[in-house]
């Protein structure tokens, strides 16, 4: 009985609406007041909403519209502004054109890095191979790039087609016209259409019938589709052998086929992008960092910021006197936005900017305080400040600033006390000196380098000023196979790869069957990425899962977008990495003109490092005669960073060479 009653409840509810959901920017356009066409309903946060899902609305023939957001018509919008604030010309992106070489450059070489839609790796790798000519192109490779055809082969045919034009072939003179633009491959929804009105007498909305049901697949609406198709290529020429065979592409091809209309404006948006890199980059990337800083995305802000440096473009670090509230160009370079920085927030960095305009320039760390609220300006905000560098160019150690806080407080509270006592009617808040410095605070050395970048990252959520790894240098590119940013999505997916960088956000987790393993952010120069360890290696290499830990890993690389990550197959401290993975050092040696002692400083340097990696020697004659002799006094050495650089200053540069 009570299955029974189960089943009867379970019928009832069959094809019940489950629960409303509402589209993020979904809108219904009538002629007249919605009531008249359907059904309402108000949402728990008051917003009328039709009872109809989006099919049904269609279907009673009214027009159903999507408006969405885009970041990217905001960094365009600053782009504009910045140049227009640094130079005076205002940009009219209406009328740019449309062949611009150096914009077709940047798109040529997949230098794609903030351009609209085509800066994953693998439409770069798209872009490099076909080599976009025209903005017809763009608009064909935004409509490609996308799993069904990629998976087909079609991606792949268009751009042999293109390299190649006589693979090039059209079943019929008409459909040249018609597929010319894609190289004789039906990309777009829009040619479906054009095919059935010029070959088969289709009305335009007999044409979107088709279209929609080449979309959906279904079989009885295809065969009468598939009919009516023929019927109608028969009466225009067509033998019906002839008419099968195009249905029967146009049926296969549709189901990759997407909306030209949709792509050409992408496509459009993404080449005002790629124009304002291409001929304002300062400007652009100045843009872009701000617009990055302000959804608080720290891995997009790194690569933007590698972006700039790769470009010749330096990121100068925020400075107090020199910073505005976004990102902003400075002659050739981009300055830091003081909003940027964690934990500072609105509403300080807005009172920073204010005393700043009051006092055109701060002399010193106390100035900041005679003007600012100590509520607003607290300790925790000129922490952070001093920890990102902002108060650098006053002239005064990171440690000292740090010590200085206290002073700093006490004194902005002192001349908030006297402001309120109304006695600086008589004598004035400058009466009041700042605080005298204790020698111990002005004797105070630096804090060391590695504790310095640290602080950075808490307070910017990366390095700035330098990076954990920059000291390892040449080997490090040696050690490993790929820097983060330039793994692959598509080319190196499933493989095995080897990555180095510093170890953070560590999260120890449990499995079902409540055995341990984590996950933790890797971070190198370039870019970060997550990397799991599951039960097996986690009991293995535990231990050296330490935040803040310069690590070298081997993993299988898996994932795309969002959900790239690493599966940890071994993970070593980097320092050791470098000694386990070297398998030999060669140095290299121009006999002529060396000196015994510099041959004796070398045996000295080898015997104080003695390891395990085996030694040679490269000697080259003036005639370019060159042999390499095993070290035979010296059966090995530890490979660091420091001996490599100490030999380099004896032998000259390049003279290390360390294979992997």
């Amino acid at each position: 009985a009570k299955i029974a009653h189960l089943l009867s409840v379970a019928q009832k509810l069959e094809g019940q609406v489950r629960h409303p959901s509402i589209h993020a920017a979904g809108i219904v356009v009538t002629p007249k007041p919605l009531v008249e066409f359907m059904p309402l309903y108000q949402s728990v946060r008051g917003e009328v909403t039709t009872q109809f899902p989006m099919q049904d609305i269609e279907a009673i023939g009214l027009l159903k519209m999507d408006l969405l957001g885009l970041r990217n018509l905001t960094v365009i919008k600053d782009t504009v502004g910045l140049v227009e604030a640094e130079t005076g010309e205002r940009i009219d992106l209406k009328n740019i054109p449309l062949d611009d070489k150096k914009t077709f450059d940047i798109f040529k070489a997949g230098n794609t890095d903030g351009v609209f839609q085509f800066e994953s790796p693998g439409m770069k790798d798209l872009l490099r191979n076909f080599k976009p000519e025209s903005f017809r192109d763009l608009i064909a490779l935004n409509a490609l790039y996308r799993p069904g055809p990629l998976k087909s082969g079609m991606t792949d045919e268009f751009i042999k087609c293109k390299n190649h034009p006589d693979r090039v072939s059209y079943e019929c003179p008409e459909l040249e016209p018609i597929l010319k633009e894609t190289q004789g491959l039906i990309v777009y929804q829009e040619q479906v259409m054009q095919i059935a009105t010029e070959l088969a007498g289709f009305s335009m909305a007999e044409a979107d019938i088709l279209r929609k049901a080449m979309g959906k697949k279904v079989t009885g609406m295809m065969k009468a589709q598939k009919q009516r198709f023929v019927q109608g290529a028969k009466k225009k020429g067509l033998s019906q052998a002839k008419a099968n065979k195009i249905f029967d592409q146009i049926n296969y091809f549709a189901g990759y086929g997407f909306n030209k209309s949709h792509s050409a404006a992408y496509a459009y948006l993404a080449y005002r992008t790629a124009y304002l890199k291409a001929h304002y980059p300062v400007n652009f990337l100045a843009a872009l960092l701000t617009s990055e800083a302000e959804r608080g995305v720290t891995p997009q802000v790194v690569k933007y910021i590698n972006e700039a440096e790769g470009m010749g473009i330096k990121v100068l670090p925020p400075d107090i006197n020199q910073s505005d509230f976004n990102f902003t160009v400075h002659k050739d370079a981009i300055r830091f936005g003081l909003s940027a920085i964690k934990n500072v927030g609105e509403n300080a960095v807005r009172a920073l900017l204010e005393v700043r305009k009051k006092r055109e320039k701060f002399e010193s760390p106390f100035d900041i305080c005679e003007d600012a609220d100590p509520k607003i300006l607290n300790r925790k905000v000129i922490e952070n400040l001093i920890k990102a560098g902002a108060f650098d160019s006053l002239g005064w150690k990171r440690s000292q600033l740090f010590h200085l806080i206290d002073y700093m407080i006490d004194y902005a509270h002192v001349i908030q006390k006297f402001r309120a006592s109304k006695q600086n009617f008589l004598f004035g808040s400058s009466q009041i000196e700042p605080p005298e410095i204790p020698a111990e605070v002005r004797e105070m050395p630096e804090w060391d380098k590695s504790l310095s970048l640290s602080y950075e990252k808490d307070s910017l959520g990366f390095y700035i000023t330098g990076h954990p790894l920059a000291e390892f240098g040449k080997q490090l590119k040696k050690l490993v196979s790929h820097p983060i940013s330039q793994l692959d999505d598509e080319k190196d997916f499933n493989r095995e790869i080897r990555v180095a960088g510093i170890i953070s956000s560590v999260k120890p987790l449990k499995t079902r069957k409540d055995e341990r393993m984590a996950t933790f952010i890797l971070e190198d120069m370039s870019g970060r990425i997550e990397v799991v360890a599951f039960p097996e290696n986690y009991k293995k290499y535990y231990g050296t899962l330490g935040e803040d830990q310069l690590v070298w890993v081997k993993g299988k690389f898996l994932g795309e977008g969002e959900s790239r990550r690493i599966h940890l197959l071994h993970i070593l401290p980097l320092a050791e990495a470098f000694q386990k993975q070297a398998k030999r050092v060669v140095l290299r040696i121009f006999l002529p003109g060396i000196e015994e002692s510099v041959f004796e400083e070398l045996k000295g340097m080898l015997d104080q490092n003695r390891g395990s990696c085996p030694v040679y020697f490269e000697l080259e004659t003036p005639h370019s005669y060159r042999m390499i002799v095993e070290a035979g006094e010296i059966p090995g050495v530890a490979i660091s960073e420091d001996l490599t650089k100490k030999i380099e200053n004896l032998l000259g540069e390049d003279s290390v060479f360390i294979e992997y």
